[in-house]
């Protein structure tokens, strides 16, 4: 049961509708957590400006769910393990490569530094270090990739923080958070 109140047609004023119906028009569903962002409309907004954003820049749909399930491994979130998993294979994960992606890492090379230079930014709240930077541009990503990565992470560790925080009831099939040996 979410922490935080869940909003939906049956208590939402008229803004909050107004989100939702737009949300169930292009995802044909409403997730819980953004029934659960749906308490602000004003963040509710910036979200999905920011998610916009994101989803029109260079890093293809794939390696940007493999970030998304890598942080929400690493940030202990069931709710987003359990989304991005779903998402993931609808971009085209393997079982293989999401469990990869989930211990930080993916079959891809190229792939596999965004991944792991995505953990460390989370991990050192941004401090990174000059070989983890040179370590991503070394495998072919340009400065708008890394910003892009940069953004992807903010993002992430936001809903990340906000499914822990809510525990709001996951509404994709349930991933387990420990990973298979």
């Amino acid at each position: 049961m979410s922490r935080i109140n869940v909003i939906d047609n049956n208590n939402a004023n008229a803004e909050q509708q107004e989100l939702l119906d737009a949300i169930q028009s292009q995802l044909g569903m409403v997730p819980n957590f953004l029934k659960i962002f749906a308490n602000s409309p004003s963040a509710l907004r910036a979200f999905l400006g920011l998610h916009s954003i994101a989803g029109e820049g260079s890093l293809d749909e794939q390696t940007r769910e493999r970030i998304a399930l890598a942080l929400a491994q690493q940030n202990a979130c069931q709710y987003c393990v359990s989304a991005h998993t779903a998402i993931g294979r609808k971009a085209g994960l393997s079982n293989s490569e999401i469990e990869a992606n989930r211990a930080g890492s993916s079959e891809d090379v190229k792939a596999a530094a965004a991944v792991k230079f995505a953990r460390a930014l989370a991990e050192h709240s941004g401090d990174i270090t000059t070989a983890e930077l040179l370590e991503v541009r070394a495998a072919g990503y340009s400065e708008s990739d890394i910003v892009e990565i940069i953004t992807h992470v903010g993002m992430n560790t936001l809903t990340n923080i906000l499914g822990k925080a809510s525990r709001v009831d996951i509404d994709f099939p349930k991933v387990d958070l420990q990973l298979a040996s």
